[in-house]
């Protein structure tokens, strides 16, 4: 394995998921969201047709070719150098695609030149990325959209599994940050649905710490999951 210095760019936050299991990571893509909650409550806030859509932390670009069906230009940006190679082959010849490796806070894109920014899971954790707030200011046009999607740990089965796995977390803290950030919130219930009960285990395993992962896949049956997030947008 490629040492980290080799792989991300400094100043990269550690992603222990698909950093370490992009193939598992690939799993959980497939699962996550089946019935389309999350896109149908960011098009209620601002479409993606015509736009420039920048997908921070696009990781093996599981969502550019979603993005570049309707919008004008897509950027995904990602600090890790393997994922970024995936990404990029992923949409070769796929128009309007450009995949860069970068950081959340040094976005290498022109300033006012986004639409509407995309952030799942990736970099944004509340405390910690008002560098990549600052960075995000800078380079949105005005009257863009960017939506930072979250866990909503304060309900749901999925959001129960993760206060037993980070008991320090503070959900009302994370989420005092977004407000004074400027974002909205937007409580959502979506889901995951597995083909296979060996692909739940699996994410399961590399979601959770591997006490808390053995308890769940011990006591939760089934390929479903009911998951709930936090979609937090802000208009620029």
């Amino acid at each position: 394995m490629l040492s980290r210095v080799r792989t991300a760019l400094a100043g990269a936050v550690p992603s222990p998921n698909i950093w370490h299991n992009p193939g598992v990571y690939e799993l959980e893509n497939e699962a996550v969201d089946p019935d389309g909650v999350l896109d149908a409550a960011m098009r209620a806030v601002r479409g993606f047709a015509g736009a420039h859509v920048l997908d921070i932390g696009c990781g093996s670009g599981f969502h550019l070719p979603r993005f570049a069906r309707e919008a004008a230009r897509v950027t995904g940006v990602e600090p890790h150098r393997q994922l970024a190679a995936a990404a990029r082959a992923r949409t070769a010849g796929t128009a309007g695609v450009e995949v860069r490796t970068g950081v959340a806070q040094r976005l290498p894109v022109p300033d006012a030149s986004v639409g509407v920014a995309h952030a799942r899971w990736a970099y944004f954790l509340g405390p910690g990325c008002e560098p990549g707030l600052a960075e995000l200011r800078r380079v949105m046009r005005r009257g863009g959209a960017a939506f930072v999607i979250d866990n909503d740990a304060t309900r749901s089965t999925f959001g129960g599994w993760f206060r037993r796995f980070l008991p320090g977390y503070d959900p009302e803290a994370v989420e005092r940050f977004w407000f004074r950030q400027g974002f909205e919130r937007t409580p959502l219930t979506m889901r995951w649905l597995f083909r296979r009960r060996a692909d739940f285990e699996a994410v399961v395993r590399i979601e959770l710490s591997p006490e808390v992962a053995e308890q769940v896949v011990a006591e939760h049956p089934g390929l479903e999951v009911d998951y709930a997030v936090n979609l937090w947008s802000r208009e620029y």
